[in-house]
């Protein structure tokens, strides 16, 4: 998996985490730096561990399933994009305007589900793990922190956008990597 390819992963599953951040930003009055750098943190971090747990749960299983992982990889990362998308149409939620450890490790736990199952797609691909994870979690923390400065300034105008567009690039990559294994695409 290339450079490009991740870029595109990290940026679909963490835009769970930027329409949560807009929401965030929605609900204070005055973002602070702390605030940003709170949510960053927060779902930056889970980003990366949830990949990575993921990750360790499927080398466990991989010798098991190898012939299937394109398939596997396929209709994981297609039900994540799929729910990314519906979600999207959902009404708004309501989000708390605390940015306290009870209210940030259940949004960012929230947000990072689908991040475990990427973490199984990445066994069943051989991609190297930590400069992986390490790469989502920074474009996570990275569009964190620009989603609660968006969602101070914007409003929740874009939130439904956000992660519409990030389930369709987890559904493409899915896709993709099907077409490549069964030698349809060979181009890209």
């Amino acid at each position: 998996m290339g450079l490009w390819e991740l870029f595109l992963i990290a940026v679909g599953v963490s835009m769970d985490a930027f329409a949560v951040s807009v929401c965030k930003g929605l609900s204070v009055r005055e973002v602070k730096g702390k605030h940003a750098l709170i949510v960053g943190f927060y779902f930056g971090s889970f980003q990366a561990l949830m990949p990575l747990i993921g990750y360790f749960i499927g080398i466990n299983f991989q010798d098991i399933i190898t012939e299937f992982d394109h398939w596997i990889a396929f209709l994981l990362l297609g039900i994540i994009g799929i729910n990314m998308i519906r979600s999207s149409r959902s009404a708004e939620e309501k989000v708390n305007t605390s940015f306290g450890y009870k209210e940030m490790i259940p949004l960012a736990l929230a947000t990072s589900i689908d991040a475990l199952a990427i973490g199984v797609t990445f066994a069943f691909l051989q991609v190297a793990i930590v400069p992986a994870v390490s790469f989502i979690g920074v474009i996570t923390f990275t569009l964190s922190m620009v989603g609660i400065k968006v969602g101070n300034a914007f409003g929740s105008k874009y939130r439904a956008r956000a992660e519409a567009f990030g389930g369709i690039v987890l559904i493409l990559m899915g896709t993709k990597i099907l077409l490549e294994h069964l030698g349809i695409l060979t181009f890209i």
